[in-house]
């Protein structure tokens, strides 16, 4: 792996932490409340905030596990140049639209 992708993991890593974290917290609060899940849409939608925050997620994830995908696919599979990369960054797109759809989906 080259220094640009180890530091660009590195730091959607650091990143996700504190964003997890929030998660959790606001997961255990839901349920500690009882909250159901149609309570807890409710209260989700049309949240700028909650649209920014999964939006983040998304994005940190997105690009973690494609540069993930282009480290393993090199290691495990032997795999190099292009096809290496377009299963990395294929992997990442299909990520982050499958992301983005479940943010719109929660929050809109």
């Amino acid at each position: 792996m080259n220094a640009r992708l180890y530091i660009w993991q590195r730091a959607t890593a650091a990143l996700m932490v504190p964003l997890i974290g929030v998660h959790l917290i606001t997961i255990l609060y839901a349920v500690g409340d009882g909250l159901t899940g149609a309570e807890i849409l409710a209260r989700t939608q049309g949240s700028v905030v909650w649209a920014l925050f999964y939006g983040m997620f998304v994005a940190a994830a997105s690009v973690h596990s494609g540069i993930g995908v282009w480290t393993i696919s090199g290691e495990w599979f032997g795999l190099a140049g292009p096809a290496r990369d377009v299963a990395a960054i294929g992997f990442a797109f299909l990520l982050a639209g499958l992301g983005c759809r479940a943010v719109f989906a929660v929050v809109l």
